[in-house]
C-alpha cells in the first residue's frame, strides 16, 4: 500500500512557488463556499508515520484557510476526564457543525494502532476495534459528513534520514524527542499493524489517502490538491446523495403486537402504592450510595405515549436520589447547533461520568419513532438507525454504564380522558397542545414504529422495559423498582 508513496517524489521552488498562490485562493473560495451553504460539515484525520510532516501540514491548512473557521483537535493519550467517558466520546463532542472544517491531528485510530503495536491489544480485540472504526465512520458519512482521511508516509530510510536532519539543526533538534527516537526504533513493528489496518478500515465511504512525505513542497501540494477537489466535489454537487434502497420487513402472520399484548390497567391501591413506593425508592437511594457506584454510571431512557406520565415517574425517582449526583435532559425538536451535528452527537455530550445519574426525557429514539412517522427522515435513514443506536448503546455498557430504556404504554382511551383533563385543569393547560391531538390521529402508525422499535434495540446490555402505564402508580413503582434492580447487579459485578 506504501510502494508509491516511498518513490522519489519531488517539487522544485520556481513549481511550489507558481502554484501555491493558486491552490490557496481556490482553497480559500472553496471554504466560502462550505460557509456560504453550510449544508455538510468536513473533518480532515492526519495520521501516519514519525517525523512525515503531520504538524506542518496543520499549521499549513491553518495559513492557507482562514482560521477562523478551521477547528484543530489534537488527540494524544485521553485525559481524566476523556477516560472517564466511552472511548468515542471525545471525538464526537469535537465534530465539526455544518460549514465547518474541522481538523482531527490524531483520532479513533491512534490508541487501537499504538495498543496492538505494544502488544496490549491481541488480533480479536484489534479486529473488534477495527469494526467499531468502519461503523462510526460509515455513519459519519451516512449523515453527511465529508470525511478526509491523509496517511502521511515515509519509508523507513526516508525517516532515519528526516531525523538525522532535524537533529543536526540547532534550531529544529527540539522536534526530536526520545519518544520519536523509541518509535522509530520499533518502525517495523508499526508498519506491521498499520498497513492492514489502512487496507480495512479504507472504504468507500472513507478513503484513506497515503501522502508522500519525503519532500516537503510536493507533500503541501499533494494535501492541498486533494482537499481541494474533495471539497469542490461534494461543493458543485447540488443533488443530495440517493437513499440506499430498502425493503421494508413486513411483519410475519399472526405475530403478537407486543403493546397490545400489555395488560395496561394494573391494579394498585393508593396505601399499596405508598408502601411499595417507599420500598422502591429506599432501594435504588441505596444502590446508588453503595461504595461501588462510583465505578458505573446509569442512564435511564423514557419514551411513551403522550401524556403516558413520564414526568412523574422521573419526579419519584429523582426524589430517591441525590440531587448533586443526577440531572435530567429534557429532549425537544433539535436547535440549529443540533441539527448542523449527526443526530447523535446532542446525547454523545451529555453521556455521565462513572458516579453519576443522567435521564434522558425523550431521546435518540426519536429517529426511529417521531422522524420515521412525521416523515423527518428518510425510510434509510431511519432503518440504519436501528444498527446505529445499538452500537452506540453497546458502547455505553462496554464503559460501565447502566442503560435502562422505558417505554410508558397507555391505552386509546386513557389518553383521550387525560387530554381532556389537561384542558379542564388550568395548571395542566400548559401540557396539552394542538400537536398533542395531531400525532393521537396517527396512533396505528405510531404503535407500528414502537413494536419494531423494541424488537430491533432490546438487547441484552440496554433491554426495554415495557411499563402498563394506564395505573399512574403502577407505573411509577414499576419504573423505580426496575431501575433499582438494575443498579444493584451493576454493583454487584463489580465486587
Amino acid at each position: 500500500m506504501f510502494e508509491a508513496a516511498e518513490l522519489d517524489h519531488k517539487v522544485s521552488k520556481d513549481d511550489y512557488r507558481r502554484e501555491e498562490g493558486e491552490l490557496r485562493r481556490a482553497l480559500l473560495q472553496a471554504q466560502r463556499d462550505l460557509g456560504a451553504q453550510a449544508r455538510f460539515p468536513v473533518l480532515v484525520l492526519i495520521a501516519g508515520v514519525e517525523g512525515a510532516g503531520k504538524s506542518e501540514t496543520v499549521h499549513l491548512l491553518n495559513e492557507w484557510l482562514d482560521p477562523r473557521f478551521i477547528e484543530v483537535t489534537g488527540f494524544a493519550l485521553p485525559t481524566e476526564e476523556e477516560a472517564a467517558h466511552p472511548p468515542m466520546w471525545r471525538f464526537w463532542k469535537a465534530l465539526p457543525p455544518k460549514g465547518r472544517i474541522g481538523i482531527f491531528f490524531g483520532a479513533w485510530h491512534t490508541m487501537p494502532i499504538l495498543e496492538r503495536v505494544l502488544g496490549r491489544l491481541g488480533a480479536g480485540g484489534f479486529a473488534q476495534r477495527m469494526e467499531e472504526i468502519m461503523r462510526l465512520e460509515r455513519m459519519l458519512a451516512a449523515e453527511g459528513v465529508l470525511l478526509v482521511k491523509y496517511w502521511f508516509h515515509l519509508s523507513k530510510a526516508q525517516q532515519k534520514k528526516r531525523i538525522a536532519a532535524l537533529e543536526k539543526d540547532r534550531e529544529t533538534s527540539w522536534k526530536v524527542t526520545r519518544y520519536d527516537r523509541a518509535l522509530f526504533e520499533r518502525y517495523d513493528d508499526f508498519i506491521a499493524v498499520c498497513e492492514p489496518f489502512l487496507r480495512a478500515t479504507s472504504t468507500g465511504e472513507a478513503p484513506w489517502t497515503v501522502v508522500p512525505a519525503a519532500d516537503e513542497r510536493y507533500r503541501a501540494l499533494f494535501a492541498g490538491r486533494h482537499l481541494l477537489g474533495a471539497l469542490r466535489g461534494r461543493l458543485d454537487t447540488k443533488a443530495p446523495p440517493p437513499a440506499v434502497p430498502t425493503v421494508a420487513a413486513s411483519p410475519p402472520p399472526g405475530r403478537v403486537n407486543i403493546i397490545r399484548a400489555l395488560t395496561l390497567n394494573q391494579e394498585m391501591s393508593r396505601a399499596d402504592y405508598d408502601e411499595a413506593l417507599a420500598e422502591a425508592q429506599g432501594r435504588l437511594a441505596r444502590a446508588t450510595r453503595h461504595r461501588r457506584y462510583g465505578k458505573i454510571s446509569v442512564i435511564a431512557v423514557f419514551e411513551g405515549n403522550d401524556a403516558a406520565g413520564k414526568g412523574g415517574a422521573v419526579r419519584r425517582l429523582g426524589a430517591a436520589l441525590d440531587p448533586r449526583a443526577y440531572r435530567i435532559v429534557p429532549v425537544a425538536a433539535p436547535t440549529e447547533e443540533e441539527r448542523a451535528q449527526p443526530y447523535l452527537w446532542r446525547f454523545w455530550r451529555h453521556v455521565p461520568r462513572p458516579g453519576r445519574l443522567t435521564v434522558f426525557d425523550r431521546s435518540w429514539y426519536g429517529r426511529v419513532l417521531v422522524e420515521r412517522v412525521e416523515g423527518f427522515a428518510r425510510e434509510h435513514d431511519w432503518r440504519r438507525a436501528f444498527g446505529e443506536i445499538n452500537d452506540f448503546e453497546a458502547q455505553l455498557a462496554g464503559h460501565g454504564a447502566v442503560v435502562a430504556k422505558f417505554w410508558l404504554a397507555i391505552s386509546k382511551e386513557e389518553q383521550h380522558r387525560r387530554f381532556k383533563e389537561r384542558e379542564a385543569t388550568p395548571f395542566k393547560q400548559h401540557k396539552i397542545t394542538a400537536e398533542d391531538w395531531r400525532n393521537r390521529a396517527k396512533w396505528d402508525a405510531y404503535e407500528e414504529a414502537v413494536c419494531e422499535m423494541v424488537e430491533r434495540t432490546s438487547t441484552a446490555v440496554a433491554p426495554w422495559t415495557l411499563v402498563e402505564a394506564d395505573n399512574k402508580l403502577h407505573a411509577r413503582v414499576k419504573v423505580i423498582r426496575t431501575l433499582a434492580e438494575r443498579v444493584e447487579a451493576a454493583v454487584k459485578r463489580r465486587d
